[in-house]
């Protein structure tokens, strides 16, 4: 476990570590808001670093979701709407995705928003990767762990969740 003096413990962090999970933190500009930044500015595998989307369904009686998908990869409705089993879902708008979730847009994490009503879903690609980089519940502060501790922990489903950068251009066309 590594942390970057003087970086104050997310609550992430404090789960991760209550739980004996072994995790490395990774620090950035809080200027970056994405994913994709994050991975650049940190030298990682765009694969390996994911953003966490709150995902709305439009059917009554579906909590909302956190969807977590890797930064080169680009969220799919459709796809989602059926894995979940839901007619019609929606990413939340900016400012509904802080108010539901009490964590800045560019910051949100599944770790931080355990037992706080949230469905949990991690795209499938993720099963590929040993290790994965998500948030640590605040923006400039991501976390590296194991994609097993973090589907343990969050109680993450995998689901087809996204499409290639390359699948999405094509089918806007």
């Amino acid at each position: 476990m590594s942390r970057k003096q003087g970086a104050e413990k997310t609550l992430a962090m404090r789960v991760l570590e209550g739980q004996g999970v072994p995790y490395e933190v990774i620090a950035f500009p809080e200027t970056i808001h994405d994913a994709l930044g994050v991975a650049e500015y940190a030298g990682l595998p765009a694969e390996q670093v994911y953003k966490t989307l709150v995902v709305l369904a439009e059917d009554p009686g579906f909590k909302p979701m956190l969807i977590m998908v890797a930064a080169n990869r680009t969220l799919d409705l459709k796809k989602v709407a059926q894995a979940v089993g839901a007619k019609k879902v929606r990413m939340a708008r900016h400012a509904e995705a802080e108010r539901l979730t009490g964590l800045q847009v560019g910051g949100i994490s599944a770790l931080a928003l355990l037992k706080r009503g949230f469905a949990i879903y991690l795209d499938e690609e993720a099963i590929l990767l040993d290790a994965i980089v998500v948030s640590a519940g605040r923006r400039g502060l991501n976390l590296r762990l194991s994609v097993d501790a973090l589907m343990r922990l969050t109680g993450a489903t995998l689901i087809p969740a996204s499409a290639s950068e390359s699948d999405a251009e094509q089918k806007r066309r």
